[in-house]
């Protein structure tokens, strides 16, 4: 986010775009950003050459990037989503889907820039699900500013091009400085673009897959793409807790069941304290344990 002082041109009408960037990969987090100028702009705007930044290489997209932080009459702001919240949320007992967990993002920067004392009149949002039914929930939460939602505003409005290119170059960004925090050395970073379907991500999958933990913390382990790589770990078995018994109608000796899709093995003797995986269980703070009483 930018951290300069409020502009002169912030109590004037402003408007804003929203986009995001990585909502498909297996790999990173998922990136929202927005770019806002006052509406007075806008003619100016149009002249800047921004573009979705899916139809520009990514040299061309670092350089609108620098150009637009230098320009004293744009802000910008994003919300770098974590892969693992992604996955936890998708995951969770009460399940947060990707579209919600977008739509929060995309209000989240609403409301990051009002805080911030832009005057806020319009803002344009690429949809994520029904347009209008998106619309109407950001209307009904920012009652005062119009708001047009819109497929492929990004390619429609240079205010969304603009915010495209803000979240694609910081998720680039994110994605190539990434700290791999499960071994001290080891992992691979030739994962590739992210997307299931790149074959070097593929690969690194297959290679990072354990048959206990899963993928490092990089891949979103929720993703219907990881099913076809942990089809062969291990079923984990485990004591209910007291909220587990109460769902279960106060049956004690029922055990619950952590296990990849669709096949289920014996519990594999895993040797935990290989060469390169101290980091890994030390984060978690697991310890390897000889026997029990």
């Amino acid at each position: 986010m930018g951290s300069n002082p409020l502009p002169d041109w912030a109590s004037e009408p402003c408007i804003m775009g929203i986009d995001e960037a990585g909502r498909g990969p297996v790999l990173g987090p998922m990136v929202y950003g927005c770019l806002y100028c006052s509406a007075s702009y806008q003619e100016t705007l149009a002249t800047l050459k921004f573009a979705d930044s899916k139809t520009l290489k990514e040299e061309k997209r670092e350089e609108l990037f620098e150009s637009l932080k230098a320009d004293a009459s744009l802000g910008w702001a994003v919300d770098i989503i974590d892969p693992r919240e992604l996955s936890a949320k998708m995951l969770q007992r009460i399940k947060v889907n990707l579209n919600t967990i977008s739509h929060d993002a995309a209000m989240g920067l609403v409301n990051t820039v009002l805080s911030k004392g832009i005057l806020l009149s319009e803002v344009y949002v690429d949809t994520v699900g029904d347009a209008d039914k998106y619309r109407i929930k950001l209307e009904e939460k920012f009652p005062g500013i119009k708001f047009v939602v819109s497929k492929k505003a990004d390619s429609l409005y240079p205010i969304v091009s603009g915010a495209s290119i803000v979240a694609k170059v910081t998720r680039d960004n994110a994605l190539r400085g990434w700290v791999l925090d499960e071994t001290a050395e080891g992992i691979s970073r030739n994962f590739g673009s992210g997307y299931p379907g790149d074959p070097e991500t593929k690969a690194w999958l297959e290679e990072n897959k354990h048959p206990v933990f899963g993928f490092p913390t990089l891949v979103r382990f929720s993703w219907a793409t990881c099913n076809s790589y942990t089809a062969k770990g291990v079923t984990v078995i485990w004591e209910p807790d007291e909220e587990d018994k109460a769902s279960n109608g106060g049956d004690n000796k029922k055990q619950l069941t952590l296990n990849f899709p669709t096949v289920k093995r014996k519990s594999e003797e895993l040797e935990s304290s290989g060469k390169g995986r101290f980091k890994f269980f030390s984060s978690r703070k697991l310890q390897q344990v000889n026997g029990c009483l």
